[in-house]
């Protein structure tokens, strides 16, 4: 598949993302205004900050595309990394909002109001039905492109399902039971669930701004691969580092110096491929040295 339709694929998630989230967003303001519930409050917060990740999300599909210029050599994945890293500050900030509101509810002697349940509840169905269809199109979109940033935020969504259910049940209780301050406890552990999705996101951007390598598995199947591969008799000086959702791989590998320089860019180039075959995106730079004893010489 060319990057021109990968890059498309990747944008009609994007923008499925954004319209789904754009319209929980305007559902559970109308379910806010018609309950009361702090757990819908917390879902709404959440569908929020998602509705911020999705258009960041998109913005960085699409920035992260243009190809390396004269100011920025090794491409503009970076970008997304700087989102991640915004975007995790404010969901921390509205975490400990909604814990704040919660933990007052809870201390309060008075029981709080929650009305219009049944209302409430179906919004929360929707918004979940919603949700699942699109994480179902995200996650065909990233099987067929390998875009880790619609694979980010397909697992983002699967995490909001929680905080849904978690409304529906505070909803349920109050309308069955006439129990509300399930409400509160519900959006605590909500709030707990996107303090600790956005410390995770935040580290993973402030490890990937840092120029942090490669996760051990992608290291040892580099590895693995450059080893195994006909022709190469060893490899040394492996280093890798991401950016965004882009790994780059630097690697020194050790030929036969008898053979001839075509010889040795054929193997080099076949290597390279291999790896762009089993890391798509990747931006791959192989340096060919003589394997030690290989011509009678030392090794360079």
């Amino acid at each position: 598949m060319t990057a021109q339709p990968d890059l498309r694929l990747s944008l009609s998630a994007g923008a499925a993302s954004v319209a789904v989230a754009g319209t929980l967003v305007a559902l559970k303001l109308w379910a806010l205004w018609h309950t009361g519930a702090l757990s819908i409050a917390a879902s709404l917060a959440d569908s929020a900050m998602d509705l911020m990740m999705s258009l960041g999300a998109a913005a960085a599909i699409l920035y992260a595309a243009r190809p390396a210029d004269d100011d920025h050599a090794f491409g503009h994945t970076s970008a997304e990394d700087l989102a991640a890293l915004a975007q995790a500050l404010f969901i921390l900030g509205s975490a400990a909002a909604i814990s704040w509101g919660a933990v007052g509810r809870l201390i309060s002697p008075d029981a709080p109001v929650i009305e219009g349940e049944a209302a409430g509840m179906v919004v929360i169905l929707i918004s979940m039905a919603l949700t699942l269809a699109l994480v179902w199109w995200q996650g065909r979109v990233a099987a067929r492109t390998g875009n880790k940033v619609v694979a980010a935020d397909r697992l983002h969504y699967l995490g909001d399902l929680i905080p849904s259910l978690g409304a529906l049940v505070a909803l349920w209780a109050s309308s069955r039971f006439g129990i509300t301050r399930i409400d509160a406890v519900v959006a605590l552990g909500a709030a707990g669930i996107m303090a600790f999705g956005a410390l995770q996101i935040g580290r993973s951007a402030w490890h990937a701004l840092m120029d942090r390598q490669a996760d051990p598995a992608t290291i040892a199947r580099i590895g693995e691969i450059a080893g195994a591969w006909p022709g190469v008799h060893g490899y040394h000086d492996l280093k890798t580092r991401t950016s965004g959702s882009r790994l780059f791989v630097y690697l020194h590998i050790e030929l036969d110096g008898t053979q001839t320089l075509r010889q040795a860019h054929d193997i080099g180039a076949a290597l390279r491929r291999a790896l762009l075959a089993e890391f798509p995106g990747a931006d791959v730079i192989i340096h060919k040295d003589v394997a030690a004893g290989s011509d009678g010489r030392p090794g360079t």
